[in-house]
């Protein structure tokens, strides 16, 4: 097991080598913003990069943050070496490249529970649950790993500018929907009840680059991650009204801001820090 005490053994910014479990051959890197105040009551947030694997850049957003807030981040870094598309990153290793899944427990959406749980066995937190932040590709990795149930341990989720959705409907193919992927209407309503955040900012309107998902399924989302952030959280309320139940997602605008981990990262801050003291 890996040691994760220097992650909070002084206050600032540190990195470990972590291997989780399951992929022992595969390390991540966990960047750690170490608050002046912290000590095992302190809640603890992991933190999702994009697609450029710039966790440390994500760490550093939430190190000018974290002595305000309270909270220690933890941002994971999947590496390209060892987590090379996004098959393992987005779609949480849920399927190969030639769609057949792979069984449950080589999902990569179950990293944040076997870590957080490390956390724990080694005394770092006392905290029974973690808030989750994941902006682009993280953001799709948070809301698809919430989908699949790994939330128990989960206090507070945002979900920001995300390029795709697994849009809450079992007619819809995974990974577009939630469709063909062993989920039934029961499921489903768990989903829906739990308070995901879907933050989106105005100016995240580009459509010109490299890394905008532009082919037809995701079009079909809407023109823009803003119009697609909007789309996916009307489509929960939908599919909750069209089950009788409840759906607790929101989404939040944040004006004039754009495909920016930054500045994201410091408007979804306060909502996360005033959820995980909660």
């Amino acid at each position: 097991m890996t040691n994760l005490v220097s992650l909070v053994d002084a206050p600032g910014g540190h990195t470990v080598s972590y291997t989780d479990p399951v992929f022992p051959e595969q390390p991540l890197l966990l960047h750690s913003a170490c608050p002046r105040r912290f000590n095992e009551c302190t809640p603890v947030l992991i933190v999702h990069h994009g697609v450029a694997r710039n966790g440390r850049d994500y760490r550093d957003y939430w190190l000018r943050l974290v002595d305000d807030l309270g909270i220690l981040a933890i941002a994971i870094e999947f590496t390209e070496q060892a987590f090379p598309d996004y098959l393992w990153y987005h779609f949480g290793n849920r399927h190969d490249q030639n769609g057949i899944s792979n069984p449950r427990e080589r999902w990569t959406y179950g990293i944040d529970e076997r870590l957080f749980a490390a956390i724990r066995e080694q005394g770092l937190t006392r905290r029974e649950k973690y808030g989750l932040f994941g902006h682009s590709a993280g953001g799709q990795f948070v809301h698809r790993m919430l989908s699949f149930g790994y939330r128990d341990r989960v206090a507070v989720a945002v979900s920001a500018n995300a390029g795709t959705y697994a849009m809450p409907d079992l007619d819809i193919a995974w990974p577009f929907g939630l469709g063909e992927a062993g989920l039934d209407p029961d499921a489903l309503q768990s989903v829906l009840e739990f308070p995901l955040i879907v933050m989106t900012g105005t100016h995240d309107i580009k459509t010109t680059g490299r890394y905008f998902p532009k082919g037809p399924r995701s079009m079909r989302q809407g023109a823009t991650r803003h119009e697609r952030a909007h789309n996916y959280v009307r489509a929960g309320h939908a599919a909750a009204q069209a089950l009788g139940a409840q759906c607790a997602w929101t989404v939040v605008n944040v004006p004039d801001v754009g495909h920016d981990g930054e500045q994201m990262s410091l408007a979804a801050a306060p909502v996360i820090a005033s959820a995980l003291h909660g």
